[in-house]
């Protein structure tokens, strides 16, 4: 746990005001490359803004209750040091808006109130907050497919390439357009800001849209087979003992090491959200 006077050096940093500017972050080799999405806003940065210890949302309170506050006061450290352009090799699906380290891993709530900025198609202005910019920075841009479901694990196969920015130097607040293809209901922008000189490192974001409408169903199943659970609920509450890859219903009971937990929202269970670990997903009976 960081000490009272880097909590606050943390808040002040978090007070800047966003501008409205696409940019990736950079870094250098430890701490100096850091930022996420400001418009739309990533979850890192809408819940660092809502405040750690008294976030207003209920996907936020979830998602400090699965992983503690800090992970907020660190909004702009959403980061793998050795990316190096692996990204699919090395965040697990399930896990893109953590970057797979559980530090985070409350960002990778699969749940349909998270805050949302309405959007539309066609071209869009984005904005990145970057504390600590870097020259010849490659940047890419996704958004979820036509039938992606708010409330399943997000997959590399849930998303489908917008645009790739390569060789940039971005600014503090750096604007960009991209152009965004037609879709309806809720949606995931993804970002991946991936430092090229210097460092490996990489920043990834996870910023909730809304086009208004209900979600499109797929005409076509998604190319890659799907790796997490089936989306419709299983005929008998599951049972027994806690297991990642379950889908989990509100009112479920499993036992892990031995004790009984109450499902207290529905999840697909992910390694890292054991039921000892995630008070906002499981009680104890």
């Amino acid at each position: 746990m960081r000490s009272t006077r880097a909590r606050k050096v943390a808040a002040v940093t978090a007070a800047v005001p966003a501008a409205s500017a696409l940019v990736v972050l950079s870094g250098s080799t430890g701490a100096n490359a850091h930022g996420t999405m400001s418009d739309p806003p990533s979850r890192v940065y809408v819940c660092k803004n809502e405040g750690p210890e008294a976030p207003k949302s209920a996907a936020c309170k979830a998602a400090v209750a699965a992983g503690g506050t800090q992970a907020f006061y660190d909004w702009n450290e959403v980061s793998l040091l050795e990316a190096g352009g692996r990204h699919r090799q090395i965040i697990p699906d399930g896990q893109l808006c953590s970057a797979g380290r559980a530090k985070y891993r409350g960002l990778d709530l699969a749940r349909a109130d998270w805050p949302a900025k309405r959007m539309s198609s066609g071209p869009q202005t984005i904005t990145y907050h970057a504390t600590a910019p870097h020259s010849a920075s490659n940047f890419e841009f996704y958004i979820t497919r036509d039938g992606w479901s708010p409330t399943q694990p997000l997959r590399w196969s849930d998303l489908v390439h917008i645009q790739t920015f390569n060789r940039q130097n971005p600014t503090t607040f750096t604007k960009w357009t991209i152009n965004i293809p037609p879709r309806t209901g809720r949606h995931i922008l993804y970002s991946i800001w991936q430092r090229v000189v210097g460092s490996q490192e990489a920043f990834y974001t996870c910023s909730d849209v809304d086009f208004g409408g209900t979600t499109t169903p797929p005409t076509d199943p998604p190319t890659d087979p799907p790796t997490d659970p089936p989306t419709d609920p299983p005929t008998d509450p599951p049972s027994g003992t806690w297991t990642a890859g379950t889908a989990y219903s509100a009112g479920d009971q499993v036992t892990y090491n031995g004790v009984t937990y109450k499902c207290l929202q529905p999840h697909t269970a992910l390694a890292g959200w054991e039921p000892a670990n995630t008070a906002a997903l499981w009680q104890q009976v």
